[in-house]
Order: C-alpha cells, then structure tokens, then sequence
C-alpha cells in the first residue's frame, strides 16, 4: 500500500482543526447567541468584527494579527512580559488562525437558529417554572442544534482550506506549522506535483463528507 508522501502536515491539520472546532463551538455560540438574543449598543461592532475574515483580505488580516500578536507587537506593548501570548509561528498561531478565518461561518447559520427560536415556547417554559439556563438547555439549544452543527462544518471546513491567516500566524515552518494547505502549496513551489496532487485528494476526501452532511441538515 502507498504511503502517503507527507504525514506531518496531516496530524497538525487534524490537531488544528480539532482546536479551531472548540474554540467556534465555546466562543462562536457565545457570540451568536449574544447577537440574537441580547440587544447591546456594541452588537453591531461586534457584529462587523465578526464578518471582517469574510470581506477583508486574509494575507491583510493576518498581518494585523501578526502586529498585535507578535513579540514586539501592540499586545506584548501593554501586557507584562508572563502575560504575552506566544502564538506567532507556532501550532496555537495557526489554531488562531483557522479560528479567525472560519468564524463569520460560524456565528451566521447559529445567529439564525438562535433567532428562530420562538419566544412564546421561552415564555412557556418560565411559566413552567424553568430557570433560563435551563430554559436554554432544554428548549433553545435543541432547536438551534442544526444551526450550531451547520457553522461548525462550514467553519471546518473554511479552517481547512486557510493559507493567508496561516501564513502570517504560522509562518510556514516545515515540520512544525505547516498544515496541508500549506503541504500542498510548498509542494507545489518545490516542483513536486504527485506528492501535490495526493495532498489535494486527500484534502477533498476530506471535504467531501461535510458536504454531504450540510445537504442533509439542509443548510445547502
């Protein structure tokens, strides 16, 4: 049996992904839980950072985060020198980075199931003597669950595929942060088109099966 031609870049991606995925599911449903339910004057900010990965160049995005991010960057300015993040060109930096690119992928499809939720079964359910938390794991997060899991593989599956925001966050680093994206892309600059070529079947086995689950949630 053939081996595969770079199996680094596919446990990384597997771990970045995997990360990426928490942090949507814990801080992506958090803010698209805030946006659809609690009115705030910031929202619409909070709103606009969120879209940015969607409209904004990554390779300009990651830049910034480089420059808040790095060691001698805005962050590492105001913090003690214990609290500073060490994120850039390293495996958390491209975690950040898939993060990044995947939330506004998120927080949309949640945002519309949260606010789908009809207040009047939130009202029944305080009449019934149910707190808000559990209001909200009894009642709102099964109807919202099709949103959640539609952002989450939507976000995945955008992480996957990130090379700007990975590039300035990771730095590429052969055997530490490159990812398969970016396997596939030095691969390709090295000449070496079969290994390429596997990567990128593989990438789109990989892909294949999200796309079969969007279609059964109906999200496409």
């Amino acid at each position: 049996m053939p081996t595969l031609c770079a199996s680094a870049p596919v446990a990384l991606t597997a771990q970045v992904i995997g990360g990426s995925l928490l942090m949507q599911l814990l801080v992506g449903g958090a803010i698209s839980w805030q946006l659809a339910r609690r009115p705030w004057r910031g929202n619409l900010w909070l709103d606009v950072l969120v879209t940015l990965p969607l409209v904004f160049p990554p390779i300009v995005l990651g830049y910034a985060l480089l420059l808040l991010l790095g060691r001698q960057g805005w962050l590492a300015q105001w913090l003690p020198a214990g609290l500073q993040p060490e994120v850039v060109f390293t495996p958390a930096g491209l975690v950040l980075a898939a993060f990044v690119a995947g939330l506004p992928l998120m927080v949309k499809p949640a945002q519309n199931a949260w606010a789908a939720t009809p207040a009047r079964l939130r009202e029944a359910a305080a009449m019934l003597g149910l707190s808000p938390w559990q209001t909200f794991w009894r009642v709102e997060l099964p109807l919202a669950k099709r949103g959640l899991a539609a952002g989450l593989i939507l976000a995945g599956g955008r992480g996957l595929g990130e090379v700007g925001l990975s590039l300035m966050l990771g730095g590429n680093i052969v055997g530490r942060t490159e990812t398969l994206s970016l396997a596939i892309f030095n691969q390709v600059l090295d000449g070496q088109l079969d290994c390429a070529n596997q990567l990128s079947l593989l990438l789109c086995l990989l892909v294949l099966p999200a796309f079969l689950l969007l279609r059964r949630l109906g999200a496409l």
